[in-house]
């Protein structure tokens, strides 16, 4: 091997190294808890667009089933509050529905 080979030999591989620093550094900086949670939260706000873009198209093409699936979630959330009252209106209760609160209801009672 000759001297010249050894130079160009040695120039490679300090080019090579300096390469690999900047790769390194790059990859560091992009792995660090902050890039990677800036990251995360742009792509939640991206999907999180796209998934509200999707509901608005869905709702301006069928907006009567839309109204429906919402009111029927409605009354599933007001299930208990709707059956207490239409067992007041059935139990005779005077004011038409039963209080919800059993210490309101005690406290009631003790006053009667």
């Amino acid at each position: 091997m000759s001297l010249d080979a050894v130079e160009r030999a040695k120039r490679d591989a300090a080019l090579a190294k300096a390469r690999f620093d900047g790769t390194l550094g790059a990859v560091q900086q992009r792995l660090r808890p902050a890039n990677l949670a800036g990251e995360a939260w742009d792509g939640v706000k991206d999907k999180s667009a796209d998934i509200a873009d999707g509901a608005l198209e869905a709702v301006k093409k069928r907006p009567a089933a839309v109204s429906l699936a919402l009111g029927a979630l409605a009354l599933f959330l007001a299930r208990a509050p709707i059956k207490r009252a239409v067992s007041g209106l059935i139990s005779g209760d005077e004011d038409g529905i039963e209080e919800g609160d059993p210490e309101l209801r005690e406290t009631e009672q003790a006053e009667a």
